[in-house]
């Protein structure tokens, strides 16, 4: 059964261009199209709405798990939402990685989400990966488009 999602981006940005793209509340939401509310804290969360056409009607939420600067950036949050007439999922989260990488030119940023296998029902569990992994194919156009210009 799958149960995560991973893309690698390379990006023609120094490590700390990234790190300030992915840490910053404010900047996070300019590329990932969010207005959230609250900076990104370790143990705390930040919300927010989805300014995506066609999804302001939706709020994200993320509990901050780990910020280790330069290096990695985690969170967990809900992974299925209710636009397709599901009902929100409770309790269930996956966690959310940011990790970076320095390599010649730039950095390597792999996003990884995983926990797909707490959602008990198998056709929500299989729309919710098909909808994140489109998601974050877009979103990783949308940073590499953020920092490299």
């Amino acid at each position: 059964m799958e149960d995560r999602i991973e893309k690698t981006v390379d990006l023609k940005a120094p490590i700390e261009r990234v790190w300030q793209a992915l840490s910053d509340h404010r900047e996070f939401g300019e590329w990932f199209q969010v207005a959230l509310e609250r900076s990104f804290l370790v143990g705390e969360k930040t919300e927010g709405n989805i300014t995506y056409p066609g999804y302001e009607h939706m709020r994200l939420e993320a509990l901050i798990k780990t910020m280790d600067i330069n290096k990695l950036l985690a969170c967990t949050w809900c992974p299925v939402s209710d636009d397709e007439g599901y009902a929100p999922l409770g309790d269930i989260e996956t966690l959310v990685e940011f990790k970076l990488e320095s390599i010649h030119g730039g950095t390597r940023l792999k996003i990884i989400e995983s926990g797909f296998t707490a959602i008990p029902d198998e056709k929500r569990r299989l729309a919710a990966l098909e909808t994140n992994s489109g998601g974050w194919e877009m979103q990783t156009e949308n940073i590499k488009t953020h920092v490299e210009t």
